[in-house]
C-alpha cells in the first residue's frame, strides 16, 4: 500500500506551525512525505481563508490536487466554510478547521492506514520543521478575543487558548538544542498570552513562573538565542518588555499591527483609538531601547475612509518613522462586520492611496537604512548564492522584512552569525562585507 502523504501549507506562519505538527505526528507513525501529487496516497491541504485572495488560492489548490490526485483532505482556516469547499470540490475526503491536528491524523488513518512498522526513531526531538534549520516559529496560543470589524479569525480559530508555559519553554529548549538560532514567537494576539488562564502559576526548572506575556518573554530571553516577537497587540503592559530588549537576547524588534492612525477609523475597526498616545509610546520605547526596530501593518481604503483621514495616516507615518511597514488595501471578507459599514471606498481610490502610502514609507525606510551605512552589525546567514551571502540583521524577520546582501566570503554557511560592515543601502535592503 502507498503510505505516502503529500502536503500543501498555505497562509501565515501560524498555519505553518499547524502543518509542522500534523507532519510530525504522521511521520512518527511511519508515513512517508512526498512533494508531488502523483506520488501521494493522500494529499492534505492546510488552507487560508483570511481574505478573498487567500480563499481563492485555497480553492484553486484544492481543485488542482483533486484533478491530479483525487484523494484530498482539507484543513485550516477555510475549513470553517465547509459548504464553500464542497460547492467547488464535493468529493474531498474530509474537511476540518484550524489547529485540528488529531482530527486530520484520524482522517488520514481512515483513508490511508498507517504502515505496520513505523520508525519513530527517525523523528528528531524538535519534530518536523518546514523552515530552514537555523530558525523556527514558536506558537504560544490559538485563537483571539479581539473583535476587529475587518477580521473573521475568531470565528475560524476560536477564542484565545494559551498553551502551557512549560510546554512552550520545553519546545523552545528542544529547538535550541537542535541548532535553531532564532525563535519567532507567533500567535493571533501574542501580548494577550495567559489572560485566559488568569495568569496561573506554573513550575519550570525549579522556579515558579506566571503564565503571562512578560514572564514568557523573560524566560525566552534566558535561552541565549535570538527571540523575535510578532503580532503584539499594543496593551499597556507591552511597555514592560522593552528593557528586556535593551538588556538581553530578546531582539529589539516589536511587530505591532496598528492598522490606522485616525481615531474614527480605529473605532470603526474596533481597534485602540488613541494615536497621540501611540506616538508617545513609540518615543518612550526608543528612549529606553535606541536600537529598537518597530514594524507595523496598516489598512487603507477602509469603508468610509475620507481623504483627510488618509492624509492623517500619512502624517502619522512621517512622525512615527517606523522601521518596517506593511500595507493592505481593504478587502471585504465574507462574514466580517466591516462589510456592513456605509460608504465603501472605490477600488481605484484604494489603489491610489496604497501607492501614496508605499511611496511615503519607502522614503522613510530609505533614509533610516542610509543611516546604517558604515556601521557594523551581527547578521544571521539565511542562504549562500554565487553572488551574495544573503543574511538578516536583528531588524529583519524572514520573508516579510529586508535583507542584508553580503559580498561572498569563504567558509560562511547558512545558519552562521557573522559580523558585517554596511557599505550601501536602498529603499528596503542593506549591502555589506564580512569583517574578518
Amino acid at each position: 500500500m502507498n503510505s505516502s502523504v503529500g502536503f500543501v501549507s498555505l497562509g501565515c506562519p501560524k498555519a505553518l506551525v499547524d502543518s509542522e505538527r500534523i507532519l510530525t505526528q504522521l511521520r512518527a507513525q511511519g508515513y512517508n512525505l512526498v512533494n508531488t501529487y502523483k506520488d501521494a496516497g493522500v494529499v492534505i491541504i492546510n488552507t487560508c481563508g483570511f481574505i478573498d485572495a487567500a480563499v481563492e488560492e485555497s480553492i484553486d489548490t484544492i481543485k488542482e490536487a483533486m484533478a491530479e490526485n483525487g484523494r484530498v483532505i482539507v484543513t485550516g482556516c477555510l475549513g470553517a466554510k465547509a459548504d464553500l469547499i464542497r460547492e467547488h470540490c464535493p468529493d474531498v475526503l474530509h474537511i476540518s478547521g484550524a489547529h485540528a491536528y488529531e482530527e486530520v491524523v484520524r482522517a488520514v488513518h481512515r483513508h490511508l492506514p498507517p504502515p505496520t512498522d513505523p520508525f519513530t526513531q527517525l523523528i528528531p526531538p524538535q519534530g518536523i520543521k518546514l523552515t530552514p534549520r537555523h530558525y523556527a516559529y514558536l506558537k504560544i496560543s490559538e485563537g483571539c478575543n479581539q473583535k476587529c470589524s475587518f477580521c473573521i479569525i475568531p470565528t475560524m480559530r476560536g477564542k484565545l487558548q494559551s498553551y502551557s508555559l512549560p510546554q512552550i519553554l520545553t519546545e523552545a529548549k528542544k529547538l535550541k538544542e537542535a541548532g535553531v538560532k532564532e525563535l519567532l514567537v507567533i500567535s493571533q494576539d501574542t501580548s494577550a498570552y495567559g489572560i485566559d488562564t488568569k495568569y496561573q502559576d506554573v513550575q519550570w526548572q525549579g522556579k515558579t513562573i506566571k503564565t503571562k506575556f512578560y514572564d514568557l518573554c523573560e524566560a525566552l530571553n534566558d535561552m541565549g538565542i535570538w527571540v523575535r516577537l510578532h503580532y503584539v497587540y499594543p496593551y499597556p503592559h507591552v511597555d514592560d518588555v522593552i528593557p528586556l530588549m535593551r538588556d538581553g537576547r530578546l531582539l529589539p524588534y516589536l511587530d505591532i499591527p496598528l492598522q490606522h492612525a485616525n481615531q474614527r477609523i480605529l473605532k470603526a475597526m474596533k481597534r485602540p483609538a488613541n494615536t497621540e498616545n501611540t506616538l508617545q509610546r513609540i518615543q518612550s520605547w526608543r528612549e529606553i531601547c535606541p536600537d529598537i526596530t518597530i514594524r507595523s501593518t496598516f489598512i487603507v481604503g477602509f469603508p468610509g475612509e475620507t481623504e483627510a483621514e488618509f492624509e492623517e495616516l500619512l502624517t502619522f507615518l512621517k512622525e512615527a518613522k517606523l522601521d518596517r511597514v506593511g500595507c493592505f488595501q481593504y478587502s471585504p471578507v465574507n462574514g466580517a462586520k466591516a462589510n456592513d459599514l456605509p460608504d465603501p471606498v472605490p477600488d481605484n481610490i484604494k489603489a491610489e492611496r496604497y501607492q501614496r502610502f508605499m511611496e511615503t514609507q519607502a522614503l522613510i525606510s530609505k533614509a533610516k537604512l542610509a543611516e546604517k551605512v558604515g556601521r557594523q552589525y551581527t547578521v544571521l546567514v539565511d542562504d549562500i548564492t554565487d553572488d551574495h551571502i544573503i543574511a538578516r540583521s536583528q531588524s529583519d524577520a524572514p520573508e516579510i522584512d529586508g535583507l542584508v546582501f553580503v559580498e561572498p566570503s569563504p567558509d560562511v554557511v547558512a545558519g552562521d552569525f557573522i559580523t558585517v560592515t554596511i557599505t550601501n543601502s536602498d529603499d528596503y535592503d542593506l549591502y555589506g562585507r564580512v569583517e574578518k
